[in-house]
């Protein structure tokens, strides 16, 4: 089995494109199993094969321990990992090619608290990789670029995992798609834009660009829709690369 983990802010998209890469691969002839890893999810785009909340009942959570809607949604992100056995044991009975985690909405809970980098260090797999999702509706700007390009880089070093970076909703940004991906291609074009955009925030930006780029962090997105199921072909074939190198480096 290897495993497909979904991050990115609230909103990015990760649920819809787990509802698109899980038959992307089916059509290719893999198995695939989604595990939906969001206990207070309430509404998905598809069916998960392994369901968090079949294990964890948000409203139990608030009833049990008397929290309020945000307390128990940290509450029940910790749960998560005190679970792992039965989400392995799902995953067993199915064996499939590839498992696909979808995370949760607020990206915190998963990646900043010691649950997530437990399950994706722990979760018995034969290779490997992270989808952060860069959501096209807040990289338009060169600031938000650089913001989200730190967050990324944060999500990568509490993971410890090999990333891959996605312009998620390719569809929305029209005209200005080019802009974006020529940013994460060219840091000098994106260090331009900012300086453009605002000369009031222009040291810190660019620090935070030139701090990124000489820890040797960039960005090559992989844009794709959900919607169109553009980018697929080309997100599909990276993550399957990646995902090799991953098993190679293991034997």
């Amino acid at each position: 089995m290897r495993s497909i983990f979904l991050t990115g802010t609230a909103g990015s998209g990760k649920s819809l494109l787990c509802s698109t890469l899980a038959p992307w691969f089916s059509d290719k002839g893999s198995t695939v199993a989604t595990v939906n890893l969001d206990p207070g999810a309430s509404n998905l785009p598809y069916e998960p094969d392994v369901d968090i909340r079949d294990f964890i009942d948000l409203s139990s959570v608030m009833d049990s321990y008397a929290l309020g809607p945000n307390g128990a949604l940290i509450f029940a992100a910790d749960l998560v990992a005190t679970r792992l056995e039965e989400i392995e044991q799902a995953l067993s009975d199915i064996n499939p090619d590839y498992a696909i985690f979808d995370t949760p909405g607020q990206i915190e809970l998963f990646a900043y608290r010691n649950s997530g980098p437990y399950i994706v260090s722990t979760i018995e797999s034969e290779a490997k990789t992270v989808l952060f999702l860069f959501d096209s509706t807040l990289v338009s700007s060169a600031t938000n670029f650089v913001s989200i390009a730190l967050l990324g880089a944060s999500i990568q070093l509490r993971l410890r995992t090999p990333q891959i970076a996605v312009l998620s909703r390719r569809d929305l940004l029209g005209p200005n798609l080019g802009r974006v991906l020529s940013w994460s291609k060219d840091a000098s074009k994106l260090e331009s834009a900012l300086f453009e955009e605002s000369r009031y925030t222009y040291e810190l930006d660019s620090s935070v660009l030139r701090s990124l780029v000489k820890a040797g962090i960039g960005y090559e997105l992989y844009p794709v829709s959900s919607v169109t199921r553009e980018g697929l072909v080309a997100l599909s074939a990276i993550i399957t690369r990646q995902l090799s190198r991953g098993e190679e480096s293991e034997e």
